[in-house]
C-alpha cells in the first residue's frame, strides 16, 4: 500500500499510519522463518479479514477508536507457541515500527506490542502451556 507521507519518519498520527504500521509488519511476519509458518501453515490466517482486524485493534489502543472488539487471547492457546515466538513476535514489530515512525505515538506502539507479548505470555503460562 503506498503512503502519501512526505516524512517517514514523522510520528504515528493516523488510521492511515495504524494500516501502514500493520501492513509493513505483517508482511515481515508472513516472511518470517519461524513466525510464517505459524500464521500461515498452522493457524491458516484469512489476512482479508485479520488485517483490518488488526488496524481496529491497534487504532482502538493507540487512538481510543473503540473500533476492535474480540478477545485476541483465545485463539493463542491452541497454537504451538514458545516465549521465542513471542520475542520474534516483538523484533519484527519494533523493526517494522522504527523503520517507518519516530515520536511519542510510535515508543508507545513499541510499549504495548512488548506489554501484549509479556501479557499473552504470562496468560499462556497460566494456563498451562508454558513451564
Amino acid at each position: 500500500m503506498p503512503s502519501n507521507r512526505c516524512n517517514p519518519k514523522d510520528d504515528i498520527r493516523n488510521k492511515e499510519d495504524v494500516e501502514l504500521m500493520v501492513n509493513s509488519f505483517y508482511n515481515l511476519v508472513r516472511q518470517d522463518d519461524l513466525l510464517g509458518p505459524i500464521f500461515n501453515d498452522i493457524a491458516k490466517v484469512d489476512w482479508d479479514s485479520h488485517l483490518p482486524r488488526m488496524y481496529q485493534f491497534w487504532e482502538s489502543i493507540l487512538f481510543g477508536a473503540a473500533t476492535y472488539q474480540g478477545r485476541p487471547f483465545p485463539k493463542h492457546t491452541v497454537l504451538p507457541i514458545t516465549p521465542e515466538h513471542f520475542e520474534r513476535w516483538v523484533t519484527l514489530f519494533t523493526t517494522s515500527v522504527n523503520r517507518l515512525f519516530a515520536g511519542p505515538k510510535t515508543e508507545e506502539a513499541k510499549f504495548r506490542a512488548q506489554s501484549i507479548a509479556g501479557i499473552f505470555q504470562n496468560k499462556l503460562r497460566h494456563v498451562g502451556k508454558f513451564q
